[in-house]
This record gives C-alpha cells, structure tokens and sequence, in this order.
C-alpha cells in the first residue's frame, strides 16, 4: 500500500486490501450494499448489539474509492434510500411548519425526549429540519447514532439534537483525557459527538438549550446502551468559534477544552482550511479517566 490505512482504530493490510479489489471482481454483479455486507461478515465488523455495521463498511469502501485504490460499482439509483441531499432536496419543495413559541420554560415543561427509530417519521421530521433549518445543513451522520426529537409538554416539536461518531484525532480532547495514540485508536468509540443542537426556528425560550442539554446528558449513557450494547463516557462538541460562543453548553456545565486548528477532518496533507471551532466536552461518568485510559495508558 502507498500509506498507512486505518479505520475506526483498524489497520487495514495489503492482504486486506486486495481481498476487497478480489470481490469486488469475482461478483461484478454485487451492488455497494451487498459488498458492504459481506465485508462485515469477513472481517466482524459488528456492533456490541450483534448488528452489522453496515453503514460504516460503506463508508469505507467510499474511503477506499475516494483514494483511487479501488474502483465501486455504479450506483442504483433506482434503490437509492433518501437520506442526506434526497431529504433537503424533497422538503425544500415542501418545508415543513414550524410553530411560533415565545413562552417561559414553566410554561412548557415537562419536556419529552422521543428517540427516534431507524425509518420513523419522528427521524426523518428531525432530518428534515435539520436540513431546512441548521446553519450546516444535513449529512447522514456514520456509524452508531442517537437522534431525540424533544417536544413540550402540549407536543409542539422544539428542538433535534443529534448525536454521532466522535472526531478520530483531536489534541485538546485527548490531552483532556489523558489518551496516548495506542489506546486512543481502542477507545474512541466510547465517545460520542453532539452532530447537531437545532431550536426550531419561532421558538423563544429563555434557558431552554441548556435545559435541554442537561436533560439528554442524564439519560445519554442508557439511552445508548439500550441501542447498542455498550456505553458511551464522554460527549463532545464543535461549536464554529465565528457564529457562536457555547452559552448553552457553558450553562449546562460542559468544559471548554480547546479549539481546532482550523483543518478539515480529511485535511492529511494539511493544506484545506476550515472555521476554528471550540471543543466542549462532557464526562458522563466521575472515573470517566480511568475507564477511558486504563491500566496502559
């Protein structure tokens, strides 16, 4: 191979990677789904739950394309899910309403936090405004996910608060932590990443984006595990240093740890430049340290 290959802590081998160049030869006829699949059954790439990481492999394989170091089937359009562009390309023609609400939070509590479920419409609504309305728009974030579609107490919709991969590699954070490399590439899928924090657009609550962070940091963990199987011990955040000054996550006790460098996730020759964003973190469990470092840290 012409570099080093690593994937969510995995280093991929030239045996590895010709193996992948061989099946995709051998079945020609095979869509980008079905080889993701059967990569996850070769290599067991399945989550604590038993679940095939399905997205994750095709992600990979993307990866794989994008790098020129092996080359996918086209397409099929025809069967082609709408996540991501299909969404805020179909609601763009039909936005959906939002309602206006100026109110005191007491008038609003109790709060619900629906999780959403894989193809619900409470999912695809928090998608859809997400696309619609957050200043970054929407992509369908990769592997283990949490969305919470949170109403208030009279079920108008208020807020989407998405959840996600956490950044692979980020200095502020695992100095934070206390991570060397090695254990680094084992753990960080005990984190998770705050994708995306929308208040409706109409809505006008004093303390209600911190009421809301404080609300889901207290059942993140079993909400997780409930999903997939294991815990998570600390979430993070990226908030554009340009647009925003993190009140919210300030108020509901996050810690500012850092800010990035103003490169691209995929920047490895460090030559694209991206918005300077400050890193926000939340430690989920008081010896999160010591779980997340270990004994060889």
């Amino acid at each position: 191979m012409q570099e080093d290959l690593l994937w969510h802590g995995r280093r991929i081998s030239s045996a590895e990677l010709a193996w992948v160049r061989e099946c995709i030869a051998a079945h020609p006829q095979w869509s980008r789904k079905r080889l993701a699949r059967e990569l996850c059954e070769q290599w067991q790439w399945y989550s604590a739950s038993g679940q095939r990481r399905d997205f994750t492999a095709r992600n990979f394989l993307n990866k794989l394309e994008a790098r020129g170091l092996i080359t996918l089937p086209p397409v099929r359009q025809a069967m082609a899910r709408p996540w991501g562009f299909a969404i805020a390309t179909r609601h763009a023609q039909q936005p959906l309403r939002v309602t206006a609400i100026d109110a005191a939070l007491s008038e609003l509590v109790p709060l619900s936090f629906a999780v959403a479920a894989a193809g619900s419409a409470e999912l695809h609504r928090c998608w859809a405004y997400v696309a619609q309305y957050h200043y970054l728009g929407f992509s369908r974030p990769a592997g283990e996910t949490l969305t919470y579609l949170v109403r208030d107490r009279h079920g108008r919709d208020l807020a989407c608060v998405l959840f996600g991969a956490p950044a692979w590699k980020v200095a502020p954070r695992d100095a934070f932590i206390g991570w060397s490399d090695r254990v680094r590439q084992r753990r960080v899928s005990w984190l998770t990443n705050n994708t995306r924090f929308l208040i409706l657009p109409g809505v006008r609550v004093a303390h209600l984006a911190s009421h809301i962070l404080g609300r889901i940091i207290r059942r993140l963990r079993v909400d997780w595990e409930a999903k997939y199987g294991h815990p998570v011990y600390l979430v993070e955040s990226f908030v554009a240093a340009e647009r925003f000054r993190g009140t919210c996550y300030r108020a509901a006790n996050w810690q500012l740890v850092g800010e990035t460098q103003g490169r691209g996730r995929y920047d490895h020759a460090r030559t694209e430049r991206a918005p300077v964003k400050t890193i926000w973190v939340y430690p989920l469990v008081p010896n999160f340290r010591e779980v997340l470092c270990g004994v060889d840290a």
